[in-house]
Formats: structure tokens, sequence, C-alpha cells
């Protein structure tokens, strides 16, 4: 893990290297390469949730989820231990997690949580996620956990299907919450049918966001087990069946700035696996991963998390670049490799998610 004071250094100098820099992509016309400079609030995949129409222009709070871990919101015990646990973010189940006969349960105390405020010192996300809308048990849900002043921040919507889905949310989260309320949505991926179908869904949200739906799309999560089931392949702990859709997921998801939550590692005891997963999931774009076990929350956020080294790294690129553009030199080296447009926006990746992990 980074130390706090190295960290903090760094980050510093990270913020002035974020404020004084330009970023230049390259646009091709007639085989040569034009370099056009680009103010630094539209950078290329950045951590904000940007929106292609009206929205555009809306920056909000990053908010982090490296480790996002399911709480059963029947399951006092467990829920009793988020104060104690440091992952990004926790989610109160009354889905999955949570057995049938045990739903009324869950939903009134998840409502008690928040009525009471029972955890206002946590610094990590408390969010919701709810039954299924095709499971008649959704609107249950939202008419306990929205009721009264005090309600959660972010929804979690598992199996999104389709558009008339969507709409449906629309209009219960309005006659719920009104106008005068917005909500962080995330929604999940969990079948062949959900994945082929993600730009046009993830797409409707935006179109329901523009007409005043009261929620913002942040994130996407990769139900990995339901979609197994639903294509009939086998779970390996090498997760090799699932290589297409994991890259098909987070190019759609990363396509709208939104954050892309990967797969759970069903095996809680073994951390070196859950370790190599969690890296091949960072390399891949994902910005974060699912949790079943308190044992996974570190290394998952260790994985998710800039190293100091990469941070250094990342800087001194932008830097070397930015003296060679002032003398007008075109391509140079670094660290022994010629540098392109592609490798100075994976720095400045690099430089915006500590920053973000700052807030």
């Amino acid at each position: 893990m980074l130390g706090t004071g190295t960290f903090k250094t760094i980050v510093s100098s990270v913020r002035r290297s974020l404020t004084n820099s330009q970023l230049y992509t390259r646009s091709y016309a007639d085989g040569n390469v034009n370099v056009t400079k680009v103010n630094t609030n539209i950078m290329q995949n950045q951590h904000f949730f940007t929106n292609y129409s009206s929205r555009k222009n809306l920056q909000l709070k990053y908010t982090p989820r490296r480790a996002v871990m399911y709480v059963p919101g029947n399951d006092w015990k467990k829920i009793n231990k988020i104060p104690s646990m440091k992952a990004d973010s926790f989610i109160l189940d009354c889905e999955d997690g949570v057995a049938i006969n045990r739903k009324e349960e869950a939903r009134n105390n998840i409502k008690k949580i928040f009525k009471e405020q029972m955890f206002p010192a946590a610094k990590s996300e408390l969010s919701v996620r709810v039954n299924s809308i095709d499971s008649d048990l959704c609107k249950l849900d939202l008419e306990a956990v929205l009721d009264g002043p005090n309600f959660p921040k972010t929804l979690h919507l598992p199996k999104m299907e389709t558009k008339i889905q969507l709409d449906w949310l629309a209009q219960e989260l309005e006659s719920l919450l009104g106008k005068k309320h917005n909500i962080k949505l995330i929604v999940f991926v969990e079948s062949a049918r959900s994945l082929l179908d993600m730009k046009e869904l993830i797409q409707h949200c935006f179109t329901l966001m523009d007409q005043g739906a009261p929620f913002t799309l942040e994130g996407v999560i990769f139900g990995s087990d339901d979609f197994c089931a639903d294509i009939g392949a086998t779970r390996t702990p090498e997760a090799k069946e699932l290589l297409y859709s994991r890259q098909y997921f987070v190019t759609c998801a990363k396509a709208y700035r939104l954050q892309a939550i990967d797969l759970v590692y069903i095996n809680f005891k073994d951390i070196d696996g859950l370790f190599r997963q969690s890296v091949e999931g960072a390399q891949m774009g994902f910005t974060g991963k699912q949790v079943i076990h308190p044992s996974q929350i570190e290394v998952v956020q260790q994985a998710f998390s800039p190293s100091i080294e990469k941070m250094q790294w990342a800087q001194e690129l932008i830097q070397s670049f930015e003296a060679h553009q002032q003398s007008g030199k075109g391509a140079f080296t670094f660290h022994g490799h010629m540098i392109d447009m592609p490798l100075l926006l994976q720095a400045r990746n690099i430089l915006q998610m500590a920053e973000n992990l700052n807030q």
C-alpha cells in the first residue's frame, strides 16, 4: 500500500501537473499528423461523469469504487462491521444476498439505517441494491429505502435488460423523489442480451436524464455469475470463458465515460489469485471490482490504485513532453522508449486517478 505522507506529496505535485499542463491530441489528414491543443477540462478518459448532450459540461465529484463490497441487508452482524472496514463502497443488498423470506426484513433494516443515519462518520459510500424490476419486488424496495428525508445517494439496479425497465425506473423515482432530488445510478449487466444491448441501454439512460429523470448514471457492474448461467459457460479461476465479455463490457462503459466494475473472485481464501485477477482487470480498463469478503478489500484497492512509481513516471513523462513542445521539437524518447500520444494519455489517466482517489 502507498505510504500516506509520500502519497500526499506525489498528489500535490500531480495537481500542479494537471493544472499547468496542456493536453494535445492528434488528428490525421492526408497522411499528416496535426497537433491540436485541447482544453484540460475535456480530457480524454476523464474520470468525471460527462454526458454527450445537454449535460456535457456537468462535472460531478468523483466517487471511488475500487472495492465494492456486498452486505446483506438482513444481517446485522455484517452490517455493524461496516465502520471497521475500509472499502470504497458498500452495497446494502436486497437482492441475491438475501433469501426470499428475508426480503422484507432486509428492506426495513436498510430503511432504518438511513432514517437514523446509523453510520454518520463513515467515509465509504453506502449504497443500496434493490431487487430486479422483473421480480415484482423492486417497487417495494424503492418505496422503503427512499422513504423520508434520508435515503441512499447511490442506487444499484440489477439485471438491466430493456428500455422499458429503465422507463419504469425513471417514472418510479420521479414519483418517490420528485424533481428536486437526484440519485446516482449504477446498473448491472448480467445476461447475453443485456451485454449485446449495452450501448443502447446506456444511451437510453442518458436520454431519460436529459428529459429530467432524477438519476445520474455513474457506472456499470458486470454480473459474471448470472451471465455465465445465461450463456451456459462454466466458471474457471482464470475466467478465460469471460475474456471477450469483459473486454466488450469495459469498452462500452468507457465509451460513455462510466465506471466499470469487474467480476467477483469467488474463492475469497485465494488471495494470490484475487490479486492476479484484480491487476488483470485494472489493466483491461476496469475501475474497480466486486468483493464478497473483508479479506479481499485491501488487495483489490491496491490493485486498482496507481503506485508511487507509476505516478512519478507519469508526471516526469508529461513534464518531458511539455518541455519538448515548448522547444518546438517533435518526437522524443523517454526512459528509452519513443513517446506517442496514446502513451501520453495513459500518463494523464494515471495522474487523474491519483487526484480522484485523494479527493
